[in-house]
């Protein structure tokens, strides 16, 4: 059995503990390591090489937002899930635009803790379509109209097959979901999927659903 090695970044001690024990009871997930800050969770990364960083955003001296947005600047980062109080919560969104992979409420089920390290360790998507329409739809701002130009010029770019998984990755399907609604191998989807990160220039299936969903807001 592969493990998947996962790093831990909070403030708050009991918090880590916490995660510790629910991520060490089952087989295929190892803590590798902890760190109470996000300054210290990059040299923690640099250290142990985590396969998933848990990531607590609001923290006293460097938040999880910018820590994200640095593990994002090494030449292998490892995915990153933020961990939050509340859904709809903007620094959630400025976190998943610097790069997070996905987000964890505080009070998420161990169960679903886990799965969620599991899934974003695979690549695959983490965030439910609800969950994603619901964190995208909530927030607006004054770059709003220069993000859409910029997000639909980026689109333009793609063919219409990979348009057509963009749209089907934005909604929070997996690969094997977008293989069948698109009648494609799984295989062929992954392939799709890694041009469009080449392509739209993001780090992960959450960014190509931002770049979808700004170039459709009206």
């Amino acid at each position: 059995m592969v493990n998947v090695r996962v790093l831990l970044v909070d403030d708050d001690a009991l918090v880590r503990a916490g995660l510790r024990m629910i991520l060490s009871a089952v087989g295929d997930l190892q803590v590798v390591g902890e760190a109470d800050d996000g300054a210290r969770a990059v040299a923690a990364v640099r250290a142990h090489r985590p396969d998933v960083v848990l990531m607590d955003i609001r923290m006293p001296e460097m938040d999880g937002i910018a820590a994200t947005a640095a593990l994002r600047r090494l030449d292998a980062p490892p995915k990153v899930i933020v961990l939050t109080t509340f859904q709809a919560d903007e620094q959630v969104m400025s976190a998943l635009r610097a790069g997070a992979d996905g987000f964890l409420l505080k009070d998420t089920p161990p169960a679903e803790i886990v799965n969620a390290v599991r899934l974003v360790a695979s690549g695959d998507a983490m965030l439910s379509p609800s969950v994603t329409r619901t964190l995208l739809s909530h927030f607006g701002d004054a770059k709003a109209t220069e993000r859409r130009r910029a997000a639909a010029q980026r689109l333009s770019t793609l063919t219409d097959r990979e348009r057509q998984v963009a749209v089907a990755v934005a909604s929070g399907a997996s690969n094997a979901q977008v293989g069948t609604s698109l009648f494609l191998s799984e295989a062929t989807v992954k392939a799709h999927v890694s041009r469009l990160f080449t392509k739209l220039d993001v780090a992960n299936r959450v960014q190509i659903a931002i770049v979808v969903h700004d170039a459709d807001q009206s």
